[in-house]
């Protein structure tokens, strides 16, 4: 019998490994797993390479995988907002590396990892310094930058509801990153805020197979907290 629900938080995360490369889901704090973010400060994992939309927002979350000073790198859009203040002071101190990623050749990265997509080329980031080093090419005469897909140990994300063969169903916009990071991650670990029976999720709806998802835990939301997902 296929089940793919653990336990618990602390069992979803327990093999991540010093070094390894996870993937996290979330457009800044939308649809982001905190909870299993903070079952991996707890775990005590460190020098990972991160892979987010973003580079944390306050102290909780994301940021506070970055203020315990578990990251070596980070691979993202977007490294500052107003409230970034974690990663910014580890970026100035040197303390941290950064790879900046245009948003749109972030998601094609991953997502060609995902779909066995060897390299692309890409227009996005052409004479600029995201391209120093890169191959370039002129195609129908337009310049484009060859792109390689990015891959991962882990994806750690956030959906709605899910099955015990991993199948997923997201809430609204908070389905972002999640889908794609599934399927570019060796190990893909899902928290969802119910696990349903299966048959309950009508298959037009399941965004993520369960072919794509190694671990499924149960989030409860908090008491009379709207299910956000």
């Amino acid at each position: 019998m296929i089940d793919k629900t653990v336990p618990s938080l602390d069992a979803a995360v327990a093999d991540v490994f010093d070094g390894a490369t996870v993937m996290i889901g979330g457009f800044g704090a939308a649809g982001q797993p905190a909870e299993l973010i903070d079952a991996l400060i707890v775990q005590g994992a460190k020098d990972l390479t991160i892979v987010n939309n973003n580079a944390g927002n306050g102290e909780v979350g994301l940021a506070a995988l970055l203020k315990a000073r578990r990251v070596r790198k980070i691979i993202c859009s977007f490294p500052r907002q107003v409230d970034s203040q974690v990663f910014d002071g580890l970026y100035r101190a040197g303390d941290i590396e950064l790879e900046l990623v245009p948003q749109g050749n972030l998601a094609e990265r991953i997502r060609a990892a995902g779909a066995g997509i060897g390299a692309f080329f890409t227009p996005t980031g052409y004479g600029t310094q995201l391209a120093e080093g890169k191959e370039t090419r002129i195609i129908d005469g337009r310049p484009y930058v060859l792109e390689y897909p990015i891959h991962a140990d882990f994806a750690l994300i956030k959906a709605l509801k899910g099955d015990r063969w991993g199948n997923l169903v997201y809430r609204k916009t908070a389905r972002n990153f999640g889908p794609i990071m599934a399927s570019a991650a060796k190990c893909a670990i899902a928290q969802v805020s119910e696990v349903v029976p299966l048959g309950a999720l009508d298959p037009e709806t399941v965004i993520t197979p369960g072919i794509f998802v190694q671990r499924v835990v149960q989030v409860a939301a908090p008491s009379g907290a709207r299910a956000v997902a």
